[in-house]
């Protein structure tokens, strides 16, 4: 009997399949790279979550019952054209048959992560419902775009068409591949721990998923961590000196006006985002705000009260300091508190400021009005929301939250929703969404004086509004300026800051960095992909600055630091301690208020 030889692939067919079912994703090893996909998973979601993080300035004048509003201007162009709305939806029907059938071919966009896993596109059900979905975007997209609606109208059916869009996506069911492929590899726990996060979120969270874990952080020991001291205390701030990073510091403080909707922390989030930290390694001297957080009792508080407040802070900076004067700084609504400032300093004819830096702050609204606030913004709007909080007392910071999650679900709302619940993971742990998450309340009475805001414009137009007593012309206001701004800031839009920059002198210094909202200020050195553009606000177009300003790879801080130090007096012996015998230092950084929720 003759034996047969085997070949070598024959030989080699029984080695690769063995290679094979070694590599082959067994339930342990599903198990064991589960937490690192879910760690991932976080790690994009808090990115995103991010680059939308909540400001004052969209939000001020924006009631939940604003988008039902929106939306009538949709239903209301059904109501006047029928037979145009039955012409499109008779076509809506045929191609969504067509979706159905497999016969179309809508082309997705690839930075959507939504639809990432290869699942939607192998499997013929769930491509059916990924086109069946792109296919009732580009129709309602159609049909509005079809309708006699004016351009303002239009605009606004646009965003609220995009809402349901995202809202009925076939990503935010059990039907998302990821979520089954979690769910077998966790042999249904996954589905056990989402129901539990969805309870929580229902009894805790008023049925909007969690942002992030809390548990993570706590202020004072992991955020906002910075030495210093409280040097002053009134009843709207406390006034926090850092202790000194150099032997040497520069003669003329630097004073941090934060916005009053948000914990004065985020200038001080962590040691390496520390924007703080790293101005006391160049040799400034550092105080920053914190703002008492408002309850009812402090009602009356506005303008006019944080001014006088911010005045006081100054006041003990410069005697501590014994400088005669110091630089300020004043992002978002804090920037609009800094600027009523230097209009009543102007006023009064006392040089305590020598110049201002305003990060991403618009002083003139009427270049947001194709923003989101804009757009959902009303006269009508504006005098309800303002009675309504006069009788409550002051605004929720949580409750801005809720509505400009609205503006942003998929990165606010649809992307918790699945990380949370389909995937029963917990909510990212990151620092910038805790941060986020810790919200501050308004006054009714400051409150009423930011719609004032924009409905009077009175950084741009003299006398209409009062600053302490007296009428307030920015005009008459001589400080040297440095505006930043982000390229892909959609809530306080960067040609709309370029505007602050010509408000403040055409000799203004304005910075448009490559990112987003709160990314354009915690920008330090060695984030990857930075750049920005710089140059004097010279040009009355912000488009024509931006063809001829400067460009630079890395940071802006570095710029702003050469910046301040040529605006910071001399260099002397830095302090030995905190504070000076009218102002001794109190509590330890981050101070009380900040505690306060």
């Amino acid at each position: 009997m003759v034996r047969k030889t085997e070949t070598p692939a024959r030989q080699a067919k029984p080695a690769a399949r063995k290679r094979a079912a070694a590599a082959a994703p067994t339930p342990a090893r599903r198990k064991k790279a589960a937490p690192r996909a879910a760690a991932a998973a976080n790690d994009r979601i808090g990115e995103a979550a991010a680059r939308n993080t909540l400001a004052v300035n969209p939000l001020i004048g924006i009631r939940a019952s604003d988008f039902g509003e929106a939306a009538q201007a949709l239903i209301g162009a059904a109501v006047t054209q029928p037979v145009q709305a039955a012409r499109h939806l008779g076509a809506y029907a045929r191609k969504l048959g067509a979706a159905a059938l497999g016969n179309t071919a809508h082309e997705l966009d690839p930075r959507d992560r939504r639809f990432a896993d290869p699942a939607w596109q192998s499997s013929p059900l769930l491509k059916r419902l990924l086109q069946a979905h792109a296919t009732t975007a580009q129709e309602l997209t159609r049909y509005i775009d079809a309708t006699s609606l004016n351009a303002r109208d239009k605009a606004r059916a646009h965003l609220v068409a995009s809402i349901f869009v995202d809202t009925i996506s076939p990503s935010n069911t059990l039907l998302n591949p990821s979520a089954l492929k979690r769910a077998v590899d966790t042999g249904g726990a996954s589905l056990l721990e989402g129901v539990k996060n969805l309870t929580h979120d229902l009894r805790h969270n008023k049925g909007l998923p969690s942002s992030v874990d809390k548990s993570a952080f706590e202020v004072g020991r992991n955020v906002a961590t910075t030495p210093g001291s409280v040097v002053f205390r009134n009843e709207v701030l406390e006034l926090i000196q850092y202790q000194p990073a150099t032997a040497q510091v520069y003669a003329r403080p630097l004073v941090i006006c934060p916005p009053q909707v948000n914990k004065f922390y985020a200038m001080d989030l962590t040691p390496d985002k520390s924007l703080i930290r790293f101005a006391l390694s160049q040799g400034l001297q550092v105080f920053a705000i914190s703002w008492f957080n408002p309850t009812k009792d402090q009602r009356g508080w506005n303008m006019s009260t944080y001014v006088q407040a911010l005045d006081e802070a100054v006041d003990a900076a410069r005697q501590i300091t014994r400088s005669p004067d110091v630089n300020l700084w004043g992002a978002c609504s804090g920037g609009m508190t800094a600027a009523a400032y230097l209009g009543w300093l102007a006023a009064t004819g006392q040089p305590k400021v020598a110049s201002v830096i305003s990060p991403v702050c618009v002083l003139d609204p009427s270049r947001t009005m194709d923003t989101t606030m804009g757009l959902l913004a009303s006269e009508k709007g504006l005098k309800t929301l303002k009675a309504a909080i006069k009788r409550k007392g002051v605004v929720d910071g949580s409750e801005l939250a809720r509505v400009f999650a609205w503006l942003r679900p998929n990165d606010l709302i649809w992307n918790y929703w699945v990380n949370n619940y389909l995937l029963g993971n917990k909510p990212p742990a990151f620092d910038i969404l805790f941060w986020n998450a810790d919200t501050t309340r308004l006054p009714a009475a400051f409150h009423a004086d930011l719609i004032g805001v924009f409905e009077n414009n009175p950084f741009v137009n003299a006398g209409r509004m009062e600053v302490l007593g007296l009428p307030l012309d920015l005009s008459q206001v001589e400080v040297e300026a440095y505006i930043v701004a982000g390229t892909t800031d959609h809530i306080t839009p960067w040609r709309a800051c370029y505007e602050t920059a010509r408000l403040y002198g055409k000799k203004s210094e304005f910075v448009l960095a490559n990112a987003g909202h709160l990314q354009s200020l915690l920008n330090p050195p060695g984030t990857a992909k930075s750049f920005f553009l710089s140059g004097v606000a010279g040009s009355h177009d912000p488009d024509a600055w931006a063809a001829k300003a400067e460009r630079s790879e890395g940071s802006w801080w570095p710029h702003w630091m050469a910046w301040m130090q040529q605006r910071s007096g001399t260099l002397g012996s830095a302090p030995k301690k905190p504070g000076s015998r009218k102002h001794p230092a109190a509590l330890p950084a981050p101070g009380e208020y900040v505690m306060a929720g």
